[in-house]
């Protein structure tokens, strides 16, 4: 705060040098999430083949990139390059199927692809503008192609 005279009255001019900030608590999820787990707390989690699931999701992936690798964290299974996440696709294995996350916009083009292959799709996930699908063994094989395209097209958005 200054204070200036001019003639008879005395004026204050105020400068705001700082805001406040509340960020609220701190969610241990938001924090676990990035903690890295290893292979078999995803078979306990999940089961040892829908964790194979995901190898063959990464398979897919390494048609478009070979370098990738999986990367094994608490709330899911990303990939990364070169010892970097790059999670253009993540996937959360359950007990009986997988599910995956392609990272994309949301388009009608891609909403008609998923819905004539007969994937299950799951809510897009707005807030990560991702594509979500339960897949099961028979599903990857029979849309491998589909899968993919939205890869391709996910993993190109990623790198630009």
């Amino acid at each position: 705060m200054q204070a200036y005279k001019v003639g008879t009255h005395t004026t204050l001019v105020f400068t705001k040098v700082m805001d406040e900030l509340a960020r609220g608590m701190v969610d241990e999820d938001e924090d676990a999430e990035a903690a890295p787990t290893d292979r078999a707390y995803w078979e306990k989690r999940g089961s040892k083949a829908t964790v194979k699931l995901a190898d063959e999701l990464l398979a897919i992936a390494r048609e478009i990139e070979p370098s990738l690798e999986l990367k094994y964290n608490k709330f899911y299974i990303g990939l990364s390059k070169d010892g970097q996440p790059f999670n253009f696709a993540v996937f959360r294995p359950k007990k009986s199927w997988i599910n995956c996350e392609v990272k994309l916009p949301r388009t009608e083009e891609t909403d008609t692809k998923i819905d004539k292959a007969g994937i299950e799709a799951l809510e897009y996930a707005t807030r990560w503008g991702a594509y979500r699908f339960s897949l099961h063994a028979d599903d990857i094989e029979k849309n491998r192609e589909l899968i993919k395209e939205l890869m391709q097209t996910a993993y190109q958005n990623r790198s630009s």
